[in-house]
């Protein structure tokens, strides 16, 4: 992997899958000796309570078809 420019990195998608890890959710950095540890932000959802989040508010604004609704717990 490579740091852009900016300070970016490209988490692989088979990492965020294994680790949980949704868009928008935050995480932070860790150093352990002379690791560096990215995790889960305290008190961070997982992936599938932000789901589920996600589809109470969407159900307050309009009703979902069930694609809609099976898009949102995709994350996509």
């Amino acid at each position: 992997m490579r740091i852009t420019s900016k300070g970016q990195v490209t988490i692989p998608l088979a990492v965020r899958e294994r680790a949980g890890l949704a868009p928008n959710m935050e995480v932070e950095f860790v150093f352990e000796k002379e690791k560096i540890v990215l995790r889960r932000a305290k008190g961070q959802q997982r992936r599938g309570g932000l789901a589920v989040e996600r589809l109470r508010r969407a159900r307050t604004r309009t009703m979902l078809s069930t694609d809609e609704i099976l898009a949102l717990t995709r994350g996509e």
